[in-house]
């Protein structure tokens, strides 16, 4: 797959920035839709997407860099070519998770409402982004045969992607990003319940994402590596740990999804 998107002369805009910069669009308007519901303004939204967005790149970045530090200390212009690839969700998720926290200090809103908002955005978001690695020709999984892909019904174009350097390859984006977009349609449905608790479509995240990558991890060939451990199944375990304590957590406690329990200090 060719990864620029346009060229002009020298500068080139890559298919990886073009789907990043779709999820974050509708990542924004998804969110800013959802707080009107409850009193949240748009003002409110934008001002955390303002710095949030930035500080979980970095952080996305950064996560990337320093597993592959080998590489980066000798290159260390290359730390700044994000778009070529190279971003780390569960470094994003930390660095925005912490921002968000001292936002919904600051304003006094109940942090898990934010989540709550958020996680469906971001299940969406992690769905369309995993197209910039297909462009880029990254995140697969080990090799395998033409008629072993042919076999699973994928899209003939997802097929002859995962043909890299005359090699297929398991397409382990493709199945990430079904099982995100899947994700935010059981969330977007799930929210409609009347009685829903504060922190639950959050824990769904954890768990649903967590247990997801997992798995999709175990396939793939260019993991973050911490010593033989595979950082992403390290986080991922973490995630459905906290996923499962926070839900055993919300269903305690007798808060309710309402609109007057969002501004709580």
């Amino acid at each position: 797959m060719n990864p620029i998107f346009i060229q002009f002369g020298p500068f080139s805009i890559y298919w990886y920035s073009i789907f990043i910069l779709i999820a974050l669009i509708i990542g924004i308007y998804l969110v800013i839709k959802e707080g009107k519901k409850h009193n949240l303004k748009a003002d409110m939204i934008t001002d955390l997407a303002f710095f949030m967005i930035p500080i979980a790149l970095v952080c996305a970045r950064l996560y990337f860099v320093i597993f592959h530090w080998d590489y980066y200390s000798a290159n260390l212009i290359e730390i700044f070519y994000v778009w070529e690839g190279g971003l780390a969700i569960h470094g994003g998720i930390i660095g925005g998770l912490l921002y968000l926290l001292y936002f919904s200090k600051k304003y006094h809103i109940n942090p898990l409402l934010l989540t709550d908002m958020i996680v469906i955005s971001l299940f969406l978001g992690q769905a369309i982004g995993r197209w910039g690695n297909f462009m880029n020709g990254e995140a697969f999984g080990p090799a395998t045969t033409l008629e072993h892909l042919e076999s699973l019904h994928l899209p003939s174009f997802v097929i002859e992607g995962m043909n890299i350097n005359n090699v297929y390859h398991i397409p382990t984006f493709f199945y990430e990003s079904t099982a995100c977009f899947i994700g935010f349609i059981v969330l977007l449905l799930y929210r409609r319940r009347k009685k829903l608790k504060l922190g639950e479509l959050t824990s769904f995240y954890l768990i649903w994402y967590g247990m997801i990558r997992f798995f999709i991890e175990g396939l793939r060939t260019d993991s973050l590596m911490l010593g033989p451990i595979k950082m992403a199944q390290l986080v991922s375990i973490i995630m459905v740990i906290l996923g499962i304590i926070l839900l055993l957590y919300s269903y305690q406690k007798k808060k309710l999804y309402h609109k007057e329990e969002y501004h709580e200090i």
